[in-house]
């Protein structure tokens, strides 16, 4: 096949722990022509999505782990698969992005995850399709609402609706310190949604990644550890990664979504849950595939490739 990857800059990719990297190695292994481009490189001109996508060839090594060939103007269609692997935030160009994917798409492309099912999913709100899955949640940009959500919960996390990484996360504690500045801040003084949550205090024993491929569960997770006194366990923000079999509740709310998300057309999906709930389903561009094979033996990105090849096969 020919897979073209839109994804952030190459020169940006930590190789040892990048998943976009694992799919890449694993596909060039089986044999398939890898692609690269980024959003800027995508056109819409004469009612016809192209982009400038330039062939990559990897060369085996840690750091200067590429060659690329010079960037060529091509119809997205001209690919079996594009692969969407573009990091937040979730803003107005990503949205324009999911557009112009989903015009190539009419002509005759095939992109995973479809661009409709990303845009309908924000990665935040879109639990609340599952409430029966997830802890108290508030989603406003109101000030009393949110003063009075935390008068009754006690402990709570407040956060951006568009981040990653764990990226603008606080929480507020029983005595409200902070509470006033941190909603005035998030919400840009009533400007701006935001969303709440009750604390929920297993997040000491890390804040799972569950990952969904094809409609199937990997069968470990990523526990991402808080450290240091850090309320958040997210890699980017210094969170201890430990892969660990899925727990029986964690399985139980991975087979109740996962079906669901990928007849809406999204083969990967990271699942975030925290003791009992699900906090999070990410849909733009999941991550932790290293981290678990290299601890646990499974071969997510091996499972990945193989729902990728299914995919395009079926269509």
């Amino acid at each position: 096949m020919k897979i073209a990857f839109l994804a952030d800059p190459l020169d940006t990719f930590k190789t040892y722990k990048d998943s976009t990297f694992a799919m890449m190695r694993e596909a060039a292994r089986r044999g398939h022509a890898i692609y690269a481009f980024e959003q800027n490189d995508v056109v819409l001109e004469s009612g016809l999505v192209t982009a400038n996508v330039a062939k990559i060839t990897l060369t085996g090594e840690a750091d200067d782990w590429y060659r690329a060939d010079a960037p060529a103007s091509a119809f997205l269609s001209e690919f079996d698969a594009i692969v969407i692997r573009k990091d937040p935030p979730f803003d107005m160009e990503y949205i324009y992005t999911t557009y112009l994917l989903e015009l190539a798409e009419k002509q005759g492309a095939r992109v995973f995850n479809k661009p409709e099912a990303i845009r309908s999913h924000n990665e935040k709100l879109a639990i609340a399709q599952f409430p029966q899955y997830t802890a108290p949640t508030l989603v406003t940009r109101d000030a009393k609402r949110l003063r009075a959500f935390h008068a009754e919960h006690k402990d709570v996390i407040l956060k951006p609706l568009d981040g990653m990484g764990g990226m603008g996360i606080f929480r507020i504690g029983q005595d409200g310190m902070n509470l006033g500045s941190v909603i005035e801040t998030l919400t840009d003084n009533g400007n701006r949604t935001i969303m709440a949550q009750r604390f929920i205090p297993e997040i000491s024993q890390g804040d799972k990644r569950i990952l969904l491929i094809g409609g199937k569960v990997v069968p470990h997770v990523l526990a991402r550890i808080p450290q240091g006194g850090e309320v958040r366990g997210n890699l980017a923000a210094g969170g201890l990664g430990v892969a660990q079999p899925i727990s029986p509740r964690e399985l139980e709310i991975a087979e109740a979504l996962a079906p669901v998300l990928a007849q809406r057309g999204l083969l990967l999906v990271g699942l975030d849950a925290i003791g009992n709930y699900l906090t999070e389903i990410n849909v733009t561009s999941p991550t932790c595939f290293q981290e678990i094979t290299q601890q646990s033996g499974f071969d997510v990105t091996a499972m990945f490739v193989d729902a990728l090849e299914a995919a395009v096969a079926g269509s």
